[in-house]
C-alpha cells in the first residue's frame, strides 16, 4: 500500500476518533440543556416578577433618599461578568467578555470585575483587570446561595462607597439556537419601563419606613437578579456547547468524507498503475 493510502487512513481513523468525542460531548450536553431549561422556566417567572415588583416600588419612591437608589458620581464601576468555567462552548465566553469590555471601554483604571466563572477569572487577570471576587466551577449548576454571596460582595461594596455602580453582564436564553449577551444595572436600582408600558401610579404604605424597606428589598432584588442571570447564563452555555459539538461532529463526517474520497482516488491510481505495470511487462516479453 502506498505512503499517501495509509496516511489517509491514519487520518480517518484519527477524524472518526473525534468525531465519536464530540458526538458523546454532544449528547451530554444536550441532557444538560433539558434540565436547564427545566430550572430556567421554574426560575424565569419568579425572576421577572422579582425585578418588575421592584421596579413599580422604584418607581413609586419619589423624594425619598436612600443610598441604594440615590445616584452618585461614578468614580468607580463593579462589573459582575458571567461566563463558564469550561470552554468548547462556541463564541459564548467571548461575546459576553466582549460586551463587558465595551462597557469598560477606556475606563479600566476606574473598573473592578467580580469574575463569574474560570474564563472570565482568567481573561482578566491576565490583562491586569482588578478582580475583586471569583466565583469557580458554579456555571453549570448554580444555586441561590452562590447569586447570595456575590450579591453580599457587591452590596457591601457599593454600601462602603468602594464602588459607585454595579452592572451585571450575562446571557440571555431566548432558545436552544439564539442566546444574546446583555447587561442590567443593579446599583443604584433605578426603575426601568418598557417603551410600550403604560405608567402606573401606585399608593405604597411603608412600615416602619421607606428607607428601612428599601434597605431590606434592594439586597434581596440584588441577589435575586444574579440568580435568574445565572441560570440564563447556564442554560445558555449548555446550548452553545451543545451547537458547538454538533457543528464538529458534522465537520468531521465531512472531513471524513472527503478523506475516503481521497482514499478511493489513491486507490485506483494505484491499481491503474498497478494495471499499466502489468501490461508494460507484458509488452516487453514479447
Amino acid at each position: 500500500m502506498p505512503q499517501a493510502m495509509r496516511d489517509i487512513k491514519r487520518r480517518i481513523r484519527s477524524v472518526t476518533n473525534t468525531k465519536k468525542i464530540t458526538k458523546a460531548m454532544e449528547l451530554v450536553s444536550s441532557a444538560k440543556l433539558r434540565k436547564a431549561r427545566e430550572k430556567l422556566e421554574n426560575t424565569r417567572p419568579y425572576f421577572n416578577t422579582i425585578v418588575r415588583s421592584i421596579h413599580d416600588i422604584l418607581a413609586s419612591t419619589d423624594g425619598i433618599r436612600h443610598p441604594f437608589i440615590e445616584k452618585r458620581e461614578i468614580k468607580k464601576s463593579a462589573y459582575i461578568v458571567l461566563t463558564s468555567d469550561r470552554g468548547l462552548a462556541g463564541g459564548y465566553n467571548n461575546n459576553v467578555i466582549k460586551l463587558a469590555e465595551n462597557l469598560i471601554n477606556d475606563k479600566k483604571d476606574t473598573s473592578t470585575i467580580i469574575a463569574v466563572g474560570q474564563k472570565a477569572r482568567d481573561y482578566y487577570s491576565r490583562r491586569g483587570y482588578e478582580i475583586s471576587g471569583e466565583f469557580l466551577h458554579i456555571s453549570e449548576t448554580p444555586e441561590y446561595y452562590d447569586a447570595a454571596s456575590i450579591g453580599n460582595l457587591v452590596v457591601e461594596m457599593y454600601r462602603e462607597k468602594r464602588v459607585d455602580e454595579v452592572i451585571l453582564v450575562y446571557t440571555h436564553f431566548k432558545s436552544s439556537i439564539s442566546f444574546n449577551p446583555k447587561t442590567l444595572k443593579l446599583l443604584p436600582a433605578e426603575n426601568i419601563k418598557d417603551d410600550n408600558e403604560i405608567k402606573r401610579t401606585t399608593l405604597i404604605d411603608y412600615e416602619p419606613s421607606p428607607e428601612e424597606v428599601l434597605g431590606y428589598l434592594i439586597p434581596k432584588y440584588v441577589q435575586s437578579a444574579i440568580y435568574g442571570a445565572m441560570i440564563e447564563s447556564s442554560a445558555s452555555e449548555q446550548g452553545a456547547r451543545r451547537n458547538a459539538m454538533k457543528n464538529a461532529t458534522e465537520n468531521a463526517e465531512e472531513m471524513i468524507g472527503d478523506l475516503k474520497l481521497s482514499y478511493n482516488r489513491a486507490r485506483q491510481a494505484s491499481i491503474t498503475q498497478e494495471i499499466a505495470e502489468i501490461v508494460a511487462g507484458s509488452e516487453a516479453l514479447k
